[in-house]
């Protein structure tokens, strides 16, 4: 059981690491408000659609993934943000503050630290499970995060062609819906004798896709830098019950629901006979911390930063925790 906790530690103490560089940097000076400023702008518009278009394209066949599976992620997110709604209209406050606790329920870092977690636990299977899953999830998040901070708007009522505008303009979405499109064509290219598709864009234009690999490889450092440029240990003190409960939410409330969900589905039902990959990437999509992006979207989206980027930190450090009894129960229960 240590050697879990141990993994869990490692998985989530270097982003850990990095935030707490990007505040020790942006606290001495090193670096200015106008370089976390730009930074934050490099992210949304440029790095992270570059990373979300490179995992995509690098799933090796859609077709691989069980319907079962799909259906299960794709309704359990959408139970969360509807949980979501429901807390964030009873009990958040502040308008600005609402779409920020909805996001945190919903928006797990399935894309950076999720990987790893269906990697450590379930092997090539869990990762290619949770890849082919997020094709769907990742598009799902960032859909319902551009509803969940456009409804709560400052002037009471949404501007529902704002908010399709936004969801349709929204850099990360448009990527996405790229990297499918790409996936689904690569589906009719034909295959050589040796059963290598005919066309790579990693063989046809390697400079190409080299470039766009180490785009994708900057994004998450860089995120993580600025989440930690404008973090402020003062802004908790008006805000702690927010923080609270939406760190709450994201690492104990979320899987609990959705994993016991699955648990019991697969227990009464052979259609949602869940296996140890799936178990392996249900634990990355639903046991992992806030997405850092969620604190860029909000950002630019002119919500609470301060409150996004405070649930990213605090969900983050709750997680190591969080994952490790998540495992443990799992393993105890001979399911991963």
């Amino acid at each position: 059981m240590l050697s879990v906790f141990t993994f869990a530690a490692n998985a989530v103490l270097p982003i850990v690491l990095l935030i707490l560089l990007g505040f020790i940097l942006r606290q001495c000076g090193f670096l200015g408000e106008k370089f976390f400023a730009d930074a934050n702008r490099l992210m949304f518009k440029v790095a992270l659609p570059v990373m979300l278009f490179y995992n995509i394209y690098n799933i090796e066949s859609i077709s691989d993934i069980h319907l079962s599976t799909v259906l299960f992620a794709v309704g359990a997110v959408t139970v969360l943000f509807l949980l979501g709604l429901l807390f964030a209209v009873l009990f958040v406050k502040d308008r600005r503050q609402k779409g920020v606790v909805m996001q945190a329920t919903f928006r797990s870092n399935s894309a950076i630290i999720g990987y790893q977690l269906a990697n450590a636990l379930g092997g090539a299977a869990g990762l290619q499970c949770i890849s082919l899953l997020s094709a769907f999830t990742i598009a799902q998040f960032n859909i319902f995060a551009v509803l969940a901070l456009s409804i709560f708007n400052a002037h009471g009522h949404p501007d529902w062609k704002k908010v399709l505008k936004g969801i349709v303009t929204n850099p990360l979405i448009i990527a996405i819906f790229g990297g499918l499109l790409v996936l689904g064509i690569r589906f009719f290219i034909p295959t050589d004798a040796n059963g290598e598709k005919v066309f790579m864009l990693q063989t046809a234009f390697p400079f190409l896709y080299t470039a766009m690999q180490q785009v994708a490889g900057i994004a998450s450092p860089i995120a993580f830098l600025v989440l930690g440029g404008q973090f402020s240990f003062k802004a908790i003190r008006g805000m702690w019950m927010q923080i609270v409960s939406g760190t709450l939410l994201r690492v104990v409330i979320a899987p609990v629901l959705t994993i016991g969900a699955a648990v019991l589905l697969s227990a009464k039902t052979s259609y949602f006979a869940f296996g140890a990959p799936e178990y392996a990437a249900f634990v990355a999509l639903f046991g992992s911390p806030v997405a850092v992006s969620s604190a860029v979207m909000a950002k630019e989206m002119h919500n609470d930063e301060q409150l996004a980027g405070q649930l990213v930190v605090w969900s983050s450090l709750l997680s190591i925790l969080t994952i490790f009894v998540t495992v443990c129960v799992l393993r105890f229960a001979g399911l991963l």
